[in-house]
């Protein structure tokens, strides 16, 4: 299952998904993923949860970033959610890479039996009916 939190920059995309990854932490069974571009959220993410500063590996693109979610998901089967905070910023700006790489996305998620959402600052009418009709507008 994927997840889309999409709204502009302020209107509470971040601390919808701080709250989402310390209640999947506390639910879960495995292991809950947050990546992060920069280190913002080191101490409102619980400490159970990895948290991944994805600067510190180089990563931009989505072709980069799908690679290390998929990485993160063969290297260990029992990740149950993943976040991922600033997309736009990781991957670029590009609606149709973001469509290309929701679609992989929602493919791993799938196939790796993990929850996978990701957070978007972005005008909810400007994106695609493809993407408006999995997101959550905040």
């Amino acid at each position: 299952m994927i997840n889309i939190i999409v709204g502009k920059k302020g209107t509470g995309k971040t601390k919808r998904l701080v709250d989402s990854a310390n209640e999947a932490v506390g639910k879960s069974n495995g292991n809950v993923v947050v990546i992060e571009k920069g280190s913002g959220l080191t101490y409102d993410i619980s400490h159970k949860a990895r948290l991944i500063d994805i600067d510190s590996y180089g990563i931009r693109g989505a072709d980069a970033l799908g690679g290390f979610i998929c990485g993160i998901c063969a290297g260990n089967y029992d990740v149950t959610d993943i976040f991922v905070d600033s997309t736009l910023k990781i991957i670029g700006q590009d609606i149709t890479v973001l469509t290309a790489f929701i679609e992989k996305m929602n493919k791993l998620s799938s196939l790796a039996d993990t929850k996978i959402t990701l957070l978007i600052s972005a005008d909810q009418s400007t994106l695609p009916d493809g993407i408006k009709s999995v997101s959550t507008a905040v």
